[in-house]
C-alpha cells in the first residue's frame, strides 16, 4: 500500500521542522554568531592595521572584508565539524579539503539566495526586516545542506577500481 503525496509532504515537513528546531540547529546558530564576531574583528583589524597603508578606500575595504569572510568561514567550518556535528566524526569519509569546499559551496549558495530574497522583499518591508527574513530562510537552507551533504551521510560514489592484473 503506497502512501499519499500529501502524507509524504506532511512527513517531510515534520522531519524538516524537527531538524531545524533541534539542539544541533542551536549549535549551528551559535557557531554562526561566533563567525560574525570573527568577521567583524578581522575586518576592523584589516581596515585599521593590515591594509591601512592603501590609498584606495574601496580596495582597503574589500580586502579587509574578503579576509574577514574567509577567516569566519574557516572558523565556522571547524567549529561546526568539531562541535555541531561532532557525533558524526565516524562519517568523515571525505578528505578534509573536500568537506571544506562542500561547506564553502553551501555557504555561497545561501549567500546568493540571501541577496536574492532580501532584494525581492525590500520593496515590501523595511530593508533590515527584509534582510532578517532572508537570513532566517537561508540559514535554514544552509543548515539543511550542511546537515545532509557536508556533514551528513551522503557519500560520493567512486567508480570501482579495475582489478589489478598479475605481472607477466
Amino acid at each position: 500500500m503506497s502512501s499519499s503525496p500529501l502524507l509524504n509532504l506532511h512527513l517531510s515537513l515534520a522531519s524538516l521542522f524537527r531538524r531545524v528546531f533541534s539542539k544541533r540547529f542551536l549549535k549551528f546558530g551559535t557557531v554562526g554568531a561566533s563567525g560574525t564576531v570573527v568577521n567583524l574583528v578581522v575586518q576592523r583589524v584589516g581596515m585599521e592595521h593590515l591594509f591601512s597603508h592603501l590609498q584606495q578606500p574601496a580596495l582597503k575595504f574589500n580586502l579587509a572584508l574578503a579576509l574577514g569572510i574567509f577567516l569566519a568561514t574557516v572558523n565556522n567550518f571547524f567549529w561546526n565539524r568539531l562541535w555541531t556535528w561532532a557525533d558524526r566524526q565516524h562519517l568523515h569519509h571525505k578528505p578534509l579539503v573536500t568537506q571544506f569546499w562542500q561547506y564553502t559551496l553551501s555557504c555561497g549558495v545561501s549567500i546568493a539566495l540571501q541577496l536574492l530574497f532580501a532584494n525581492l522583499l525590500a520593496p515590501h518591508f523595511f530593508y533590515l526586516i527584509a534582510n532578517l527574513i532572508a537570513i532566517g530562510v537561508t540559514s535554514v537552507l544552509n543548515f539543511v545542506l550542511n546537515d545532509v551533504w557536508t556533514f551528513g551521510r551522503l557519500k560520493f560514489v567512486r567508480p570501482a577500481e579495475p582489478p589489478h592484473n598479475e605481472r607477466p
